[in-house]
């Protein structure tokens, strides 16, 4: 009998297991009330007395190590179960992180300013709270002239020399007051007009200017710089340009690229000409060169101005202007795929 109990003693000192079933099973097997401890004490009598002391030193020491064995293994899974608790299961993959998405005005912004610097061109900016002077009078726009009514201003009530920005032609005339020739900058950013909301219009809006003044600059190296940015930004090489009208260029253009007549939506957006207007243009005006301290007689220039929300609106094909100031999340998570 002794010997069966050593036998035991060895089976529990190696048992070992994970399972909250298991352990049970263990501990009912040796310790509960039908369990091999209590039909070992009930053997006790049947014992020779010589071999009793030994027969309880063994049974005591059976009885320590199941119940140590039992302890151990609870207070272990116990642990483990803890430790699940906090950080989970730490061999899952980590919880996914949102990507953000750029907002399609930037999308635009930085292609357009991407393939202007291919050329040379830099950047500007200048402030969207600007005084009279460089938001009119420099740009060939004296108090009292009729062009300033194209352009339905926010003034500063407190202070009517001070203004929202109407275009970012400001920040060029900024850059020519601290610059010398030659000068090629683009100045993008957001302007500010009183005009009704609506879907196709907004009371603020972002532009980007372009400007370029050296030494013999012609209307030729304007039209081909516009050639290049239409074949870069919308894959495709054809444009016109028709004549305008521009305070502070002469002459002016507007110009124009062919978008097609493929699909329905070509039909729609070009009126079913296939042409679209996509900037205003120009050879700068000597009274702005002169304004800015820059002699007409020696430098020429150009320059150039488009809308941006107006071209995110095309190439993303989304309907409504205000949907790019709303910061509605679902519109704004379309473009995570975008650059």
């Amino acid at each position: 009998m002794i010997e069966t109990i050593k036998e035991h003693l060895a089976e529990v000192e190696k048992f070992s297991s994970t399972s909250t079933e298991e352990i049970e099973t263990f501990r009912i097997k040796y310790l509960g009330k039908k369990g091999l401890l209590n039909t070992f004490f009930a053997e006790f009598k049947n014992v020779p007395n010589g071999e009793k002391k030994e027969f309880g030193q063994v049974i005591n020491q059976l009885k320590s190590a199941a119940t140590e064995k039992v302890n151990a293994l609870k207070e272990a899974l116990e642990n483990q179960a803890d430790t699940k608790g906090k950080f989970g299961d730490l061999t899952r993959p980590g919880e996914p992180i949102e990507i953000g998405a750029r907002h399609p005005i930037s999308i635009v912004k930085n292609q357009i300013i991407d393939i202007f610097s291919r050329i040379g061109f830099n950047v500007s900016e200048g402030p969207e709270i600007e005084d009279d002077w460089h938001n009119f009078t420099a740009l060939n726009l004296p108090e009292y002239h009729p062009a300033r009514d194209m352009q339905d201003t926010f003034f500063i009530q407190t202070d009517p020399d001070i203004l929202l920005r109407t275009h970012t032609s400001s920040v060029q005339v900024r850059y020519m007051e601290s610059h010398k020739p030659p000068i090629r900058t683009i100045s993008p950013g957001r302007v500010y007009r009183n005009e009704a909301i609506s879907a196709r219009s907004h009371c603020f809006f972002h532009q980007v200017e372009g400007l370029y003044v050296d030494k013999n600059v012609s209307f030729a190296d304007l039209k081909q710089t516009l050639q290049y940015f239409t074949s870069e930004m919308f894959g495709k090489s054809k444009i016109r340009l028709r004549p305008s009208y521009f305070p502070f260029t002469e002459p002016s253009a507007e110009v124009d690229v062919y978008w097609g007549l493929e699909t329905e939506t070509d039909y729609r957006m070009t009126k079913g000409t296939g042409w679209l207007e996509i900037m205003g243009c120009g050879m700068v005006d000597p009274n702005v060169l002169k304004n800015c301290g820059i002699d007409p007689e020696v430098y020429s220039g150009f320059a150039f101005g488009m809308g941006i929300d107006r071209i995110a609106l095309l190439l993303h094909q989304i309907s409504d202007i205000r949907l790019l100031s709303e910061n509605d999340v679902r519109f704004l998570e379309q473009f995570k795929s975008a650059l």
